[in-house]
């Protein structure tokens, strides 16, 4: 029988995030030996890179800092929640940052090449995987430039690392609270735009169309489509625009004036949700 025992098990399980039959066998195989055992899930996990390719990736965390005025946002991915609250996935996820700080990085091409002690991302990607079982992605990195940059991580569940997060660039002085503030709307009330001006003039034409093919389906008098589709157009600003969305913590207040009362002007944002 091998040497090791049930809390053998649970700490090699917690160290790899490796399942309870990969962990007891790895145990088996090195008679105990827990660094033999991280050794040989290791190697068993690289072989089985290649079969993971394919599998689904819903589950990981958002790990986020700001740097010198610059705010920089990392989703890392894994296939379950079980992986994705692991230590060795929460150290792997605050590398990429660490990588996207040095880096610089703002395109998912330039975190996958930037290094962390002496290995690319891409390589630390393919090691994490092996180390735990799992496919694992890293999905998406933003940075974000500002007079004043605010970060806010939300859990979505108090087991797991965080599953929401957001970047916001505010300028104005003495603006941490009310960017504090916009930042937590933000992670609740996810909008897609900053203004309506930065909205795509694409964009713009499809809700266009929409409201347009809508009233008329419905049987609308042609002559007040026009009113319709406008009203269909503030809708949509209201709804997916930042500044016109009704603030959070008091919906009597928009957000332009929330931030116009505080001296602040929002002139960027991210925000990542795990698998959005």
């Amino acid at each position: 029988m091998a040497n090791y025992t049930a809390a053998d098990i649970k700490a090699l399980r917690e160290k790899t995030g490796a399942g309870m039959l990969d962990v007891k066998k790895a145990l088996d195989e090195a008679n105990g030996d827990q660094q033999k055992a991280m050794e040989i899930i290791r190697v068993k996990g690289l072989k089985g890179v290649t079969k993971r390719e394919g599998r689904a990736t819903a589950e990981g965390l958002v790990a986020a800092r700001v740097e010198n005025g610059v705010g920089f946002m990392v989703e890392v991915n894994s296939e379950t929640d079980f992986v994705a609250k692991s230590d060795p996935f929460i150290k792997f996820g605050n590398d990429v940052l660490e990588a996207a700080v040095a880096a610089n990085a703002s395109t998912i091409d330039e975190l996958n090449a930037a290094s962390f002690e002496g290995k690319t991302v891409e390589e630390l990607t393919t090691e994490a995987g092996a180390l735990l079982g799992e496919k694992i992605v890293v999905r998406r990195v933003a940075r974000v430039e500002g007079e004043n940059v605010a970060v806010y991580l939300h859990k979505t569940s108090k087991d797991l690392p965080a599953q929401v997060g957001v970047l916001l660039a505010v300028a104005g002085n003495d603006v941490e609270t009310v960017a504090h503030d916009v930042a937590v709307h933000i992670a609740a009330m996810s909008p897609k735009y900053l203004t309506s001006e930065s909205i795509s003039a694409e964009d713009i034409e499809a809700e266009k169309r929409v409201a347009e093919e809508t009233a008329r389906s419905e049987g609308k008098p042609e002559q007040i489509i026009p009113k319709i589709i406008e009203g269909k157009l503030k809708s949509f600003y209201k709804e997916n625009t930042l500044v016109d969305q009704d603030f959070a913590k008091d919906s009597s207040k928009s957000v332009a004036a929330v931030l116009e009362e505080n001296g602040a002007t929002a002139t960027a944002f991210e925000r990542f949700r795990v698998g959005a």
